[in-house]
């Protein structure tokens, strides 16, 4: 068991779906808009999904209309939604949207997020901060704790076997949104960073 809740987003192979599962995470993201990079099929998640039980299926979207985003969630059976912009209309199913690193510090910003997307996200929403290095300044840290204390907020980025437990005992976030890869080949995949990650946040 984790202490925390850990997502793997990018999951495009069985090694990584049937790994990240057997290692405690709670969802498995896949990429279903076509615009983003590694992006797989609702055929080829499908069939992945086929072969993990007991975590959640979440999908990744960018600028795909909300139409097509509630589709696949039916098509797919994804519980929950990562998100890289504000839709227009509202999502029905739980979501997580990526914001910038400044805005999530921001208090005016934290406070507008709250009126507007009440409406916007009626299942719920969390933030999720990328972090571009490894290390961060103690302030910045603070900020993230703060934020972290008002709303549902998630770590992704530059999480490492060196820094993940600084980060949950600091910022204390909703989770960690870790990132899978590619297979070497079929059925060969390194995982020494990856399970490094998973073994320090065991409890």
């Amino acid at each position: 068991m984790l202490r925390i809740p850990v997502l793997v987003r990018g999951i495009n192979n069985l090694s990584d779906a049937r790994y990240c599962a057997g290692m405690g995470a709670d969802g498995l993201i896949f990429t279903l808009d076509p615009t983003l990079p590694n992006a797989v099929t609702p055929t080829l998640m499908s069939e992945l999904a086929g072969w993990v039980a007991g975590v959640k299926l979440l999908g990744e979207f960018d600028a795909q209309p909300v139409s097509e985003i509630n589709r696949l969630v039916e098509e797919c059976g994804l519980q929950e939604v990562l998100l890289h912009q504000l839709p227009a209309t509202p999502l029905s199913v739980a979501s997580l949207l990526t914001v910038n690193l400044a805005d999530s510090l921001s208090s005016a910003q934290r406070e507008e997020m709250a009126q507007q997307y009440s409406t916007i996200f009626p299942a719920g929403v969390g933030m999720v901060v990328a972090l571009d290095s490894p290390e961060l300044d103690l302030t910045t840290q603070q900020q993230l704790a703060e934020a972290a204390a008002r709303f549902p907020l998630w770590l992704s980025g530059a999480i490492t076997p060196d820094n993940v437990l600084s980060l949950l005992d600091t910022v204390q976030p909703a989770g960690f949104i870790l990132s899978g890869g590619d297979e070497i080949k079929p059925g060969l995949r390194d995982f020494t960073e990856l399970e490094a990650v998973f073994e320090a946040l065991e409890e």
